[in-house]
């Protein structure tokens, strides 16, 4: 049985790719790839039972999470056919649990992120819209001890200017600019490595529950609190 922990192999691989990101090193060096990517599912696996623990995982494998290695150059300009990094993401389960989670590991560190990346039209105005009639509470919940002291501030990119139906001097124009709602952590080679890593990552996830909770409660009811579901 394949070890959870993230070995120095699986990270050497990813290096090597970095130097050498081209079919033909690639091709050579399959079982290199095939090693380290058995160890990454072997982590996930890991991981995934863990996130199990505290939270609803629609992810039924630790292979189902991990997104493939190989890159879609067809509309980028970066046409290196292979990504340098393993990256994964779990689902929270059914339509009332909602945000998602997302690690990567890379040859030199790792992060985490959870939260939402690309809200849908319709989503992104409901987040709006609670932001400036709940201010106070919004507040309140990005000063969570353990978001806080885990993540640091929200992240996201944001409008040039106040979107349309807010006003510029609002008091929450900051959070209203936001078109994306997350939060990330970053994690030196010296933590990816220790055995229980994944332990780590996921309770690096559960200290987010507040906030996920909270834009599942928004995503998922009116502004009176009825079940949109």
């Amino acid at each position: 049985m394949t070890s959870s922990q993230i070995t120095s192999n699986t990270l050497g691989f990813l290096k090597k790719l970095s130097k050498n990101n081209n079919r033909d090193w690639f091709n050579k060096n399959k079982d290199l790839y095939l090693k380290a990517q058995e160890n990454m599912i072997a982590f996930a696996d890991a991981l995934l039972l863990e996130m199990q623990k505290h939270d609803k995982i629609e992810n039924k494998s630790g292979k189902d999470s991990l997104m493939r290695i190989y890159r879609d150059t067809r509309f980028s300009k970066d046409k290196t056919p292979y990504k340098d990094h393993f990256g994964g993401g779990f689902q929270r389960e059914g339509k009332k649990l909602r945000g998602g989670y997302y690690f990567q590991i890379g040859p030199d560190s790792a992060f985490a992120a959870c939260g939402f990346y690309a809200p849908n039209p319709e989503d992104l105005l409901a987040i709006r819209k609670d932001i400036d009639y709940n201010f106070k509470d919004w507040k309140k919940l990005l000063a969570n001890k353990k978001l806080r002291s885990t993540y640091g501030e929200i992240e996201g990119e944001k409008v040039a200017s106040a979107p349309r139906g807010f006003a510029k001097d609002n008091p929450a124009i900051e959070l209203l600019k936001l078109k994306q709602f997350y939060f990330s952590r970053e994690f030196k080679i010296s933590e990816i490595v220790k055995p229980g890593f994944y332990k780590e990552l996921s309770q690096t996830f559960k200290n987010a529950r507040p906030y996920l909770d909270y834009m599942s409660e928004v995503l998922s009811s009116d502004a009176n609190g009825s079940s949109l579901l």
